[in-house]
């Protein structure tokens, strides 16, 4: 599954010049197991996005390491489910009125989309053109409060291409300029926090180099691709959108010369602001999983500008951070994850409310859901 994104799956200069006080804020911090989770390396729950309900959607491994998914309601209720014919199911789009998406494979390990509604009920689909074999088809990883979902497809030749599910079902896709049409390039829109409800959209593509680069769409099918200032020109380099807010603000990593991920947080006009989580490492990661390199990786923002991610040290262990929208940054861990390489805390998104969600490694590489919720001052 490392293919389908180079983080929640595949999954990137300003330095912020202080880190904000520890004691200045209260946190609840909830961790939780779905029943029926998988207890050895490789298994457990993975948290991956928070909606404004509070309401946590993600997937976990089983003790046969086969994955399914998951809702747990702001109650704490967790319910299960995968589509009828699913090998594995993965989940990552959660709006308001807490309908799910997400992509399933098959027995032959070729991927479809799902749409579950509020009530339960699932709806499967493919995009036009999506290929059939093993590491093909559709992969769903946003909805947004109109019911618009927004993914990619593997085609044949295991080519991406971008696509939008609108409402009544019907399908648009599209590739972004620039992108490659060799094996593992194209276009990939990303999860969870990657559609607007104003029908914007941020990933990346992959050009004909290996080499990555961010694009917002607009409702409209206008789109715009930007790199970072630093952003590496080699293969596995480049530049990395995975999150928009309201603002049309786009966050991610992007991946310097030397391999090394550094944050950055573009508006819609188009300026940067560039940041380094003290404690980021500077070498070479070890490709695997989250910490597929060291340095700073920003993986969702909320209305407010609040940016959360992961960074990674000169271990592989990964940390949680915030930065708030006037560059404070906080760091944290999450009591129980381990500090090894590919253990460690992953925050994976934000609500309007400045809750947090992921998940953590622990010692025996066994993943575990959080919410970190915000309270008053002191």
């Amino acid at each position: 599954m490392r293919r389908i994104s180079i983080l929640p799956l595949i999954l990137f200069t300003f330095f912020a010049s202080a880190a904000w006080p520890q004691a200045q804020w209260r946190h609840r911090i909830i961790t939780f197991n779905v029943p029926g989770a998988g207890t050895g390396a490789g298994q457990g729950t993975v948290g991956i996005g928070v909606n404004k309900r509070g309401s946590i959607v993600g997937y976990y491994a089983d003790a046969n390491g086969l994955n399914h998914g998951f809702v747990r309601n702001p109650d704490g209720k967790i319910i299960k489910f995968d589509p009828k014919g699913s090998t594995g199911t993965f989940v990552y789009g959660l709006n308001s009125e807490g309908a799910i998406t997400g992509f399933y494979s098959d027995a032959n390990n070729a991927y479809h989309g799902f749409l579950r509604a509020p009530h339960g009920k699932i709806t499967t689909f493919d995009a036009s053109g999506a290929g059939t074999g093993p590491g093909q088809g559709t992969i769903t990883g946003d909805i947004n409060d109109f019911g618009a979902i927004a993914g990619y497809y593997y085609d044949a030749s295991n080519v991406a291409h971008g696509f939008l599910r609108y409402d009544d079902g019907t399908i648009t896709t599209f590739d972004a300029l620039g992108a490659g049409t060799a094996a593992s390039q194209g276009t990939f829109p990303q999860f969870f926090s990657a559609l607007t409800d104003f029908g914007a959209m941020t990933g990346f593509y992959v050009d004909a180099n290996g080499v990555y680069h961010g694009f917002v769409r607009d409702l409209s099918g206008t789109m715009t691709a930007f790199d970072a200032l630093g952003a590496g020109t080699g293969g596995g380099q480049g530049t990395i959108s995975y999150s928009i807010n309201l603002r049309a603000t786009t966050i991610g990593p992007y991946v310097d010369s030397n391999t090394v991920g550094h944050g950055f947080v573009r508006d819609a006009n188009g300026n940067f602001a560039t940041f380094d989580v003290p404690g980021a490492g500077t070498g070479v990661g070890t490709g695997v999983g989250f910490g597929f390199i060291q340095g700073t990786i920003p993986l969702g923002n909320n209305l407010e500008g609040v940016t959360v991610g992961i960074y990674v040290d000169e271990n592989n262990a990964s940390h949680g951070f915030r930065r708030a929208s006037n560059g404070r940054i906080t760091t944290f861990d999450i009591q129980g994850a381990g500090n090894s390489a590919n253990q460690g805390t992953f925050p994976c998104s934000n609500n309007a409310e400045d809750a947090i969600a992921g998940f953590y490694i622990d010692a025996s590489n066994v993943s575990h859901g959080f919410l970190r919720s915000p309270k008053a001052h002191h």
